[in-house]
C-alpha cells in the first residue's frame, strides 16, 4: 500500500528548511510503516517453509501488522490457518495493548511478560514458533524497498529522517538508493533513552531512564555497523532527541497543521529541526517518515 508523501510549507518555514515533506506511514493500513515489512515476513515463511506458527516481540506496532496478517490470511485460507503469539512488555502503553488485544482469537495469544524478546528467542530455539525478528532477517530489509521506492519519486530529495530502533526501516530505505544516480543524505533519530546508533553522531545529550517515544525500544542494534556505514556514505547524521523536544515538536505541529501526531511518528521531525539548529541546511526537499502511534 502506498502512502501519502506532502508537502507542508508553513511548517517547513515554521522549522527553518527550504522544502519539507511528511511520509505518512502512520496511516498505513497495517497501522505503521511495519505493514512494509512483517506481513512480508510471515508470507515468506508460509510459502517457502511451511511455517504456520509465529511469535513476535513488540513494543506494538509489529505485533499489530502481525496480527492484521494473521487474521487476514486464516480469513482467506479458513482450510490453512496460521497461529501468532504476541509477547509485549510491561510498560506497553494502554492504547496499544487496548488495539491488540481486539485481535485475539483462537489463532492469537497476547501475553505480557518481563522480558518479550528472551521468551521470543526462546520460543524460537526450542522450535515451538518462528520469531519474527525484523533486526536479523533481511527478508525485512526487502519489505522497505517499497517505502524507499516511494520516496524515490520525490523532486529533488536530498535528506530523509527516520525515526529508528532497530535501523531495519534505515538500511532497507538505504539500499534502495545504492543504485541510483542521486541519493540522498540518511539521518536517523533516536530517543535520550536508548540511542545505541544515533549516539555515535549525536554525543551532547545526557541519557534518560524514560521516553515518551517508547517505540524507540532496540538496545542491542545488530544492524548497527550497516545503518552507520549507510549515514557515512550518505553524509548524513543520527540525532539523539529528549521529552522536552518531542513534546514541543507536537504542540508545534498541532499549532501550524491542525495534525496530531504520535511521540513516536513525529520523531523525524524533532531530528530534522535539531538539524537545523545545528547548521544543516538543505536547497531541496528534505522528508520526515511519520512511522506510527
Amino acid at each position: 500500500m502506498k502512502t501519502v508523501q506532502k508537502q507542508y510549507p508553513f511548517l517547513a518555514r515554521t522549522i527553518g528548511v527550504k522544502d519539507l515533506w511528511l511520509k505518512r506511514e502512520d496511516q498505513h493500513s497495517y497501522g505503521s510503516h511495519k505493514g512494509r515489512s512483517i506481513p512480508l515476513m510471515i508470507k515468506e515463511y508460509y510459502k517457502r517453509k511451511n511455517v504456520g506458527h509465529f511469535v513476535i516481540s513488540s513494543s506494538g506496532n509489529a505485533a499489530l501488522a502481525a496480527a492484521i496478517t494473521v487474521e487476514n490470511h486464516n480469513k482467506n485460507n479458513p482450510e490453512k490457518p496460521i497461529s501468532l503469539e504476541i509477547l509485549v512488555g510491561k510498560n506497553i502503553t494502554k492504547h496499544k495493548l487496548t488495539r491488540l488485544q481486539a485481535y485475539i482469537s483462537d489463532s492469537i495469544h497476547i501475553s505480557q511478560v518481563d522480558n518479550p524478546k528472551q521468551m521470543a528467542f526462546q520460543k524460537d530455539k526450542k522450535g515451538e514458533a518462528v520469531s519474527l525478528r525484523q533486526s536479523t532477517d533481511d527478508t525485512a530489509l526487502r519489505g522497505y524497498y517499497s517505502l524507499g521506492q516511494e520516496l524515490s519519486k520525490i523532486p529533488d530529495l536530498q535528506a530523509i529522517f527516520i525515526p529508528t530502533s532497530s535501523g531495519t526501516t534505515a538500511q532497507g530505505i538505504a539500499e534502495v538508493f545504492t543504485d541510483m544516480n542521486h541519493v540522498p543524505q540518511i539521518h536517523i533519530v533516536q530517543t535520550s533513552a536508548c540511542s545505541p546508533i544515533a549516539s555515535i553522531f549525536d554525543t551532547d545529550v545526557e541519557p534518560t531512564s524514560t521516553t515518551v517515544a517508547p517505540a524507540i525500544c532496540d538496545r542491542v542494534a545488530h544492524r548497527k555497523l550497516s545503518v552507520i556505514s549507510a549515514i557515512n556514505q550518505t553524509h548524513g547524521s543520527g540525532w539523539v532527541v529528549t521529552n522536552k523536544e518531542i513534546k514541543d515538536m507536537i504542540t508545534l505541529v498541532k499549532r501550524t497543521t491542525k495534525m496530531t501526531l504520535s511521540p513516536n511518528g513525529i520523531l523525524g521531525l524533532v531530528g530534522i529541526k535539531k538539524a537545523v539548529q545545528a547548521g544543516w541546511t538543505w536547497d531541496g526537499a528534505v522528508v520526515c517518515i511519520v512511522t506510527g502511534e
